[in-house]
């Protein structure tokens, strides 16, 4: 079953699905079969398209005047590496580690990544069951999710 997913989704145009659509998808998988869709050019595919929303469903009026380098470590097959930047009402977000030093890193495994910005998963729940990993702003961790418009499957 997880090959047909695997392969369903590899077909899928991320760029033509909304987020709430997105957030149903992830819903309706298993961590095991999001752990199957986490590999090769498919994670590759699917990590770009959640990154490169980011910035889109960043909401200015709640950060107000943070300013903060939060760094993504995402776990799988390979280590995936992303930054966002947030900074003067406007967020960015940049493949790779850069050389600042970030107020926030969280780190995690790809279906719990997937759960958490689908609006699937608690930040809280995943922290309490150590499923992410928090280094530096634990504040900023908390009040993460009210920065972004994060979809409700």
């Amino acid at each position: 079953m997880a090959e047909n997913i695997s392969e369903r989704l590899a077909e899928l145009d991320f760029a033509s699905v909304s987020p709430q659509e997105f957030a149903k998808i992830i819903k309706g998988l298993s961590t095991r079969e999001l752990g199957e869709i986490a590999r090769g050019e498919l994670r590759t595919r699917v990590l770009a398209e959640v990154f490169g929303r980011m910035e889109r469903q960043f909401r200015p009026e709640a950060a107000g005047s943070l300013a903060a380098v939060i760094r993504w470590k995402i776990t799988g097959e390979s280590d995936v590496v992303y930054e966002t930047t947030v900074a003067d009402g406007t967020c960015t977000v940049t493949e790779g580690r850069s050389e600042a030093e970030p107020r926030l890193t969280l780190t995690m495994g790809d279906a719990d990544f997937l759960k958490l910005v689908s609006g699937n998963a608690s930040p809280v729940t995943l922290f309490m069951l150590r499923k992410v990993k928090i280094t530096g702003d634990v504040a900023l961790a908390a009040g993460l999710t009210r920065y972004f418009d994060i979809p409700k499957a």
